[in-house]
């Protein structure tokens, strides 16, 4: 993370977390995010494949040129990236990863911006991750945004951390001690075009 407001976000749900894996939706107070409050969202997640905005702050939804509630946040991405991004949610649903990813949108004629996004797991109802608090960063920004409608964006990077060091093996431990700890795997990095790809602490464990 090496936006502010990330690393605001990311600080103030650790702190609410305390040694939870995830805290409460109604633990997070909007006051307390005040500085940017514009730029978090929540999201409704049912599964990793239907996370949808429940709330965007004004300067995502400006930066953008769209309004977001109820939409989809895979809709955000280009349709290539949006395997990747079920399959890390998954992660961050059941071993308590946050989500870190750099993405670009183009738009002709202007240019491209670039933004990083956070996304924390949240427990609303029962035990398990059922939404997500997040921010949206324009890095950067030029001075143009906000004038455009910004297309579909473009992954360029993404890691998985896990605030305790290592993946949580049971995402009910409101109710029940954590399961056998899966062996963590090294940290790879893997670069495909102008994209990069980085993994830390954690992942997809084999059998």
């Amino acid at each position: 993370m090496q936006q502010r407001s990330s690393h605001i976000l990311y600080n103030y749900w650790n702190e609410v977390r305390g040694d939870r894996f995830a805290p409460r939706r109604f633990d997070i107070e909007p006051a307390q995010l005040g500085p940017v409050l514009s730029e978090t969202f929540i999201l409704e997640c049912d599964n990793s494949q239907n996370a949808q905005f429940r709330l965007a702050g004004t300067r995502i939804c400006d930066s953008f040129g769209r309004e977001f509630r109820g939409n989809s946040f895979l809709d955000l991405f280009q349709p290539g990236d949006r395997d990747t991004l079920i399959e890390h949610l998954g992660t961050l649903r059941v071993q308590g990863a946050v989500v870190v990813a750099e993405a670009e949108a183009i738009v002709p004629d202007r240019g491209s911006v670039r933004f990083e996004i956070v996304v924390l797991p949240l427990v609303h109802t029962g035990t398990s991750i059922n939404r997500m608090l997040g921010a949206i960063t324009a890095i950067d920004p030029p001075v143009w945004l906000g004038t455009e409608r910004l297309p579909a964006l473009d992954i360029l990077h993404y890691e998985l951390i896990w605030p305790e060091g290592q993946p949580h093996a049971n995402v009910d431990c409101f109710r029940n001690p954590p399961a056998l700890i899966p062996e963590l795997a090294d940290a790879r990095l893997v670069r495909v075009d102008r994209r990069s790809f980085r993994v830390v602490q954690g992942g997809l464990h084999d059998e």
